[in-house]
């Protein structure tokens, strides 16, 4: 780690455990409402706007406490980047689930349970990645994994978006259509999740070598 003649101020790295922490829980309630039955997803879907709404308040925290110290651990630059991609990951959590119960959604399509799998298992890795932020130690292994669990959601998205668009009998019915776009926009939403991940391990990647 770069060299500093200047104390600077530590708390950044416990809120940013903690925005990834509240990421877990969001994944694991998306999750949850996924696998269930839609009479009891609405519940569900306030755990995770719950948990939107406490990934808002860390992010604040963050905001006002880069605005408050003289030194930061980093450049400022990277923390904004750091926070904003970390709720940028929760608020994509939230819209999916929040489409899936506004839209009325029926029966999910098994490649939604995929792409949330791999946002459950990338959430665990940012979790476990952030308190090594303080000592920049073993964060290569962390933005290796997450850009191949992002390789591996395309793969998800790409073959779910195939059965929607690409049905195995034409549709013709109205409400069946409507059904596809409202299907198309939740696993569009999840892919952003997803992106959102890689945005985070990518800013992680670019604050480890900067402090070399």
């Amino acid at each position: 780690m770069a060299f500093r003649l200047t104390p600077h101020e530590r708390g950044f790295y416990p809120l940013f455990t903690r925005a990834a922490e509240n990421i877990v829980v969001a994944a694991g309630e998306l999750a949850a409402l996924v696998a269930a039955e839609p009479p009891d997803r609405p519940a569900l879907a306030k755990r995770v706007k719950d948990a939107e709404n406490a990934g808002d308040e860390i992010t604040h925290e963050i905001m006002v406490k880069l605005n408050s110290v003289f030194v930061t651990p980093f450049d400022r630059e990277d923390i904004y980047r750091l926070a904003s991609s970390l709720d940028d990951v929760v608020d994509a959590i939230e819209e999916a689930a929040d489409r899936i119960v506004l839209y009325r959604l029926d029966r999910l399509p098994a490649g939604i349970t995929m792409q949330v799998d791999v946002l459950r298992r990338a959430a665990a890795a940012t979790a476990e990645a952030m308190p090594k932020l303080e000592r920049m130690a073993e964060l290569q292994e962390y933005w290796i994994h997450v850009n191949s669990l992002e390789d591996e959601a395309d793969e998800a998205y790409h073959a779910v978006l195939a059965g929607l668009l690409s049905p195995d009998e034409r549709i013709t019915d109205a409400a069946a259509v409507l059904e596809v776009i409202k299907l198309k926009e939740v696993v569009d939403t999840l892919e952003e999740a997803a992106d959102a991940f890689e945005t985070v391990a990518n800013t992680v990647e670019s604050i480890a070598v900067k402090e070399a």
